[in-house]
């Protein structure tokens, strides 16, 4: 792994204002470990079960080249819908809001638990009445409105299994879905609204659902109020279906291990993973989780910036605040439409007390606003501030403390996964000393660590892989229809390994310091090698981003002849200063060392990134490659699938930035 390292010795121990009225205190680590099971036991008891559990945790290692399979809660039932809506209606807050909903062009909707109640049994009503039972799947295919979350738990609440595309998806993103899940209804709209105009979307939801055996019929929003194709028989419109349907509906249990959602993976190499998250062990795990290290209140207002589509959404937009009665924003568009302030005038309009995003997104806003945030928006009402995505840079988390936290304000910097169900690595912002760029210790009830190739724990300081040694409720069960591929890709490494016959591999590089806390160094395959010297794609960008004249940055390894590898750097300027390579080099040099210098510095309009906020730096070395067999005059081989991510005209703009460096110098 990884042996150069990025020094960081800032710390913030948590307010003691702050850990006074905290959900948790810091005893939790310790009776979590005592007896683990014990534990998510007592965090499933927060949920209303209709039969309890016989057996909190049955798991079936991957010794011998078998199939790993937990099952938890078994012989318990429940309904994650009724946990999310009915119950807190029951119990006298029906008149709460649940959802502060603003679309992009301005339209704004509250929506309180009795309205969501209603609106999800007229679709779970519309559902029945299309045929759709318990176990069919249904691709939802919406952007960022009310009715995505309505439709969604319509889905949990009568057991059909959902899967969520993000809006702006090619149809071929969109076929693969309902190909391999074998959807019987696609749910989608007319149009949407993104970056200040309505784009026409029912025509890709047509090519994606063309000549389907198993789809049945595509549910159709109006949002935009466009004129779009139709097919008779098969298309439907959602008021004349959904708006119409009963009000009422009678929600049934189902079983622990019940399938609940289908999420995939995204990225440039392989087809999508889908994964398959169940009802009781995962909707125990996030609502326990969001409430612990989000220390959720009654009276937050709760804003998780991520698209419905993205897990992140359903576990801490969906199922984690609902799950708790919390009030919550969504908003439909892009932080700079009308304008860059966007996002500071939600959180003043409507109160927000937690705001939780991707450090891809505070990089952006660095840039457009430079040291301070712009004059004239009230942010106190926020108490807590979160990331998610990638590991933050230090820099990033520092300016995102200071202009958004006052200098005081915890943040909760998340490590997770699609497959890991909901956070895993996160502070307990009462108990945790928080250090920038570090998501800190693993969640009580979770053994995540770091081991080396012979699986044994490394030492501090040190870095290896990341894993999990011991199941947990939230986890991916299964990869739809392929289990094989679910054993290959996160369980065959260290099949055998440990007190419960093997460790879950997540992907990630990392090392722990001395107090153990752990520091994440991107993606296992992101790792540059020059000279031997084995170098970390995230400490090289931190260093880089650390720069006043860089807004964001990318590295990726590229052949080279005398080195084996080196490292080329993409970055897009803050504004804040002139661009230059040396003063770069210089940078990374004092804060890592001399063999982590980049060779190539690539200056960029965009990076590519996935919609979670990754970037994609398989794909960077992809561009660069791919114009170096131009150059040479060989066939520059295809990139590969680009369907996922949420700008895909970066790879367009790099690629023209490749092809004029090198006309420059031809």
């Amino acid at each position: 792994m990884s042996e150069a390292r990025l020094l960081e010795t800032r710390e913030y121990a948590p307010p003691a204002a702050f850990t006074a009225q905290a959900n948790v205190s810091a005893e939790i680590y310790a009776e979590a470990d005592a007896d683990p099971t014990a534990f998510w036991e007592r965090a499933a008891a927060r949920l209303d079960w209709a039969e309890p559990w016989h057996t909190a945790h049955e798991w079936e290692p991957p010794t011998d080249g078998a199939i790993p399979a937990a099952r938890w809660f078994v012989g318990g039932k429940l309904n994650v819908a009724h946990n999310c809506v009915d119950r807190h209606v029951d119990a006298g807050r029906g008149d709460k809001v649940a959802l502060h909903f603003e679309g992009e062009p301005g339209d704004r909707t509250d929506v309180t638990y009795a309205d969501l109640q209603r609106r999800v049994s007229q679709a779970a009503n519309a559902l029945l009445s299309l045929g759709i039972e318990p176990g069919d799947r249904v691709v939802i295919y919406l952007p960022v409105l009310v009715e995505t979350i309505v439709i969604t738990l319509a889905c949990a609440r009568i057991g059909a299994v959902h899967s969520l595309v993000f809006g702006g998806f090619s149809a071929e993103a969109v076929r693969f879905r309902l190909e391999d899940t074998g959807a019987k209804l696609l749910v989608t709209s007319d149009g949407q609204f993104r970056r200040g105009s309505a784009t026409e979307v029912k025509s890709t939801a047509d090519a994606a659902a063309a000549d389907l055996p198993e789809l049945e019929h595509v549910l159709v929003l109006r949002r935009t109020g466009q004129d779009v194709p139709w097919t008779e028989g098969r298309d439907l419109w959602w008021h004349d279906v959904v708006d119409t349907a009963l009000p009422t509906h009678e929600a049934q249990p189902f079983d622990a291990e019940h399938p609940l959602f289908i999420i995939y993976t995204s990225g440039t190499t392989g087809k999508p993973k889908g994964l398959v998250h169940t009802s009781g062990g995962y909707l125990t795990h996030t609502s326990w989780a969001h409430w612990a290290h989000f220390d959720a209140k009654p009276d937050d207002v709760h804003w998780c910036t991520a698209d419905l589509a993205w897990v992140t959404a359903h576990t801490y937009e969906i199922y984690g605040p609902l799950s708790n009665g919390l009030t919550q924003v969504i908003y439909e568009g892009t932080p700079d439409t009308p304008n860059k302030e966007r996002h500071l005038e939600i959180i003043e309009r409507y109160g927000v007390t937690v705001y939780y995003t991707a450090p891809t997104l505070i990089r952006t806003f660095m840039t457009w606003f430079g040291a301070d945030l712009p004059a004239g928006h009230d942010l106190t009402s926020l108490r807590l501030l979160g990331t998610v995505g990638e590991a933050i840079n230090p820099e990033a988390w520092i300016w995102f403390r200071r202009n958004f936290g006052r200098d005081e304000l915890p943040i909760v910097d998340t490590w997770w996964q699609s497959e890991t169900g909901a956070a895993m690595i996160v502070p307990l912002p009462g108990v945790t000393t928080l250090k920038p760029g570090s998501a800190t210790v693993p969640l009580p009830g979770i053994d995540a660590t770091v081991v080396d190739e012979n699986g044994d724990e490394v030492a501090p300081g040190r870095s290896g892989t990341l894993v999990v040694r011991r199941p947990w409720p939230g986890m991916a069960r299964t990869v739809w229809g392929n289990p094989q591929r679910y054993r290959d890709s996160y369980w065959a490494t260290f099949a055998g390994h440990g007190d419960f016959g093997g460790y879950y591999v997540a992907g990630d590089g990392a090392t722990k310091d001395a107090d153990g806390h752990i520091w994440l160094l991107g993606r296992l395959d992101d790792v540059v090698n020059v000279s031997g010297h084995r170098l970390s794609t995230i400490e090289i960008e931190s260093a880089l981003v650390a720069h006043e004249s860089v807004g964001e940055a990318g590295t990726a390894g590229v052949s080279d002849p005398v080195t084996g590898q080196a490292v080329v750097a993409f970055v897009t300027p803050s504004g804040a200063a002139e661009v230059t390579a040396s003063a770069l080099r210089d940078q990374v040099a004092q804060a890592i060392g001399p063999v982590a210098k980049p060779k190539h510095i690539i200056v960029v309009p965009d990076l590519p990134k996935t919609r979670s906020g990754k970037i994609m730096r398989r794909l960077l070395a992809q561009l660069w490659e791919a114009e170096q067999d131009r150059r040479a005059g060989r066939e520059p081989k295809a990139l590969g699938d680009t369907t996922s991510l949420q700008n895909p005209w970066a790879v367009d703009g790099i690629a023209d930035v490749l092809a004029a460096a090198y006309s420059r110098t031809s």
